[in-house]
């Protein structure tokens, strides 16, 4: 048993799972909506990618993992544990995938990780979802302190990382392992605040 907090809940317990977990906008169509069962197909085919295998190491084998998958994401949004959306154009075409991990609602901390398709790379698709993703997540949501880790190597994802406000942190060294073995990692983190 989990011993009190002396002091408040930055988000108290109940408050995001109380509601249904959020469509967001973003600028130039991108819509960000939860994922639907119709999307299993370009969620696999999205792991097939190269880059994507490269920077995640847990992959998906069929549609029907992808489902279960889909139904965690379901589940974590009603434990308040994570939230993923689907990152698409005007709410239909799949582009990409954000998400919220490891909510801490006592302390109003939590992660963000973030893939593109190739198609759709280039084009701002990344730092738009999540500049859209934090403001719900550092307003609406409550949160005060948004995180994300990325290779020293990714720098596609820094890029995405800076234009969406957040400020690089620190290096932790041999933090991750991708394909090709052990990586440092950048930390960058959002905060309440932050210009």
């Amino acid at each position: 048993m989990r011993s009190p907090l002396s002091t408040p809940a930055a988000i108290p317990a109940g408050a995001l799972a109380g509601r249904p977990q959020p469509v967001l906008a973003a600028p130039g169509g991108i819509v960000l909506r939860p994922w639907e069962p119709s999307d299993a197909a370009v969620f696999l085919a999205a792991y097939q990618d190269p880059a994507i295998q490269h920077w995640h190491t847990r992959q998906p084998a069929s549609e029907a993992e992808v489902n279960d998958w889909f139904e965690q994401y379901r589940r974590s949004w009603e434990q308040e544990e994570g939230a993923s959306w689907a990152v698409t154009r005007g709410g239909e075409e799949v582009l990409g995938r954000i998400a919220l991990g490891g909510l801490n609602l006592d302390d109003g901390v939590a992660g963000c990780g973030y893939w593109v398709l190739p198609a759709a790379r280039g084009a701002g698709v990344a730092p738009r979802a999540l500049a859209a993703v934090s403001a719900w997540a550092l307003g609406e949501a409550g949160f005060h302190r948004l995180h994300l880790s990325h290779s020293t190597r990714n720098n596609a994802s820094c890029r995405a990382a800076v234009k969406a406000g957040f400020r690089l942190e620190g290096t932790k060294r041999s933090e991750a392992i991708h394909s090709d073995g052990r990586h440092d990692m950048h930390l960058h983190a959002r905060i309440r605040g932050d210009d």
